[in-house]
């Protein structure tokens, strides 16, 4: 049994890694200062034994003792990250140092959750992992694409610096069950519009394209990669190869959800990506990991999900 500390263990992604640690035997200790988490995600483990919340930001040092670290922290929807720049910033750059000098200290294996906004607007498409990327450092996006892009920076002068063990992953677009509904992804506001019944809003013509990867494939891929072999330090691209517009999104929560909602067309926000598809070679050669769940049946889990939510 390890004792395993998830910060930001309270988030979309956090909660489910939490259920995940504990599924396979382990102490987490989840570490959230509930900015963008919520309780209501790990309620279901507050009673159990092996599970311990902690309310704590990442930009203060923490003082525990653990065997592995997960560094989740930081609001990851660009209405949460633009809410406090600033604050995104720190949270991606202090919370870094915060988290590698913990397992400096401790001597212990650490995971970073980069993102595929490490490649900005690519220029390059899909994106392999020696994609250096294209992003504006003045935008109003670059707080968080900097944040992570920084975060890497030190992850691997610690590795190179102080020889400490550390894996990386960058995480493309991500859905399922315990998304915020406020959080502004498409995928949960397309399907919290639909089942209000409200106009769908689709930013410029709907043409530009994401790759949606269900939450549990995604965890299965954070685990592979935490318990990979020696050495393999990534980045490592995790995300579902399959590529659909933004009109094919709409229209197919349209058609799960049985919703009369309209398309509503607005401007494209600054700096919005056109397209965003991993190549994941890497993971399928080093992780033997590729994801299981098609978008239907993805989709359909996390309506059923946020109908309990919003009614």
């Amino acid at each position: 049994m390890k004792r395993i500390l998830v910060s930001g263990g309270a988030g979309f992604l956090g909660s489910h890694l939490c259920d995940r640690l504990i599924k396979e035997g382990n102490e987490v200790l989840c570490v959230d200062n509930l900015f963008t988490g919520r309780k209501v995600n790990i309620h279901h483990l507050l009673g159990n034994k092996n599970f311990e919340f902690l309310r704590h930001d990442v930009t203060f040092p923490l003082f525990v003792e653990v065997d592995q670290i997960y560094n989740l922290a930081c609001p990851a929807s660009p209405v949460h990250y633009q809410f406090d720049p600033v604050q995104t910033t720190k949270t991606s750059v202090i919370g870094a140092i915060n988290m590698l000098g913990l397992a400096k200290r401790l001597k212990i294996k650490i995971l970073q959750a980069s993102t595929s906004e490490v490649y900005g607007d690519p220029e390059v498409h899909p994106q392999p992992e020696s994609y250096k990327g294209s992003v504006n450092t003045i935008g109003i996006r670059a707080c968080y694409d900097e944040g992570k892009r920084c975060a890497e920076t030190l992850f691997f002068d610690y590795h190179r610096q102080h020889k400490l063990d550390i894996k990386v992953m960058r995480i493309f677009n991500t859905y399922g069950p315990r998304m915020h509904p406020n959080d502004g992804r498409v995928v949960s506001n397309f399907i919290v519009q639909a089942l209000k019944g409200e106009d769908i809003t689709i930013f410029g013509d709907g043409m530009q394209t994401r790759s949606f990867c269900y939450v549990d494939d995604l965890i299965e891929g954070m685990y592979r990669l935490m318990n990979s072999r020696d050495g393999f330090t990534g980045p490592v691209n995790i995300g579902n190869p399959g590529e659909f517009t933004m009109l094919e999104l709409a229209q197919k929560v349209i058609e799960l959800t049985e919703s009369k909602s309209k398309l509503k067309f607005l401007p494209l926000p600054q700096d919005d990506p056109m397209q965003r598809q991993p190549i994941i070679d890497l993971a399928r050669k080093e992780l033997d990991w590729e994801p299981k769940v098609q978008l239907k049946e993805g989709l359909s889990k996390t309506i059923e999900y946020f109908k309990k939510v919003i009614n």
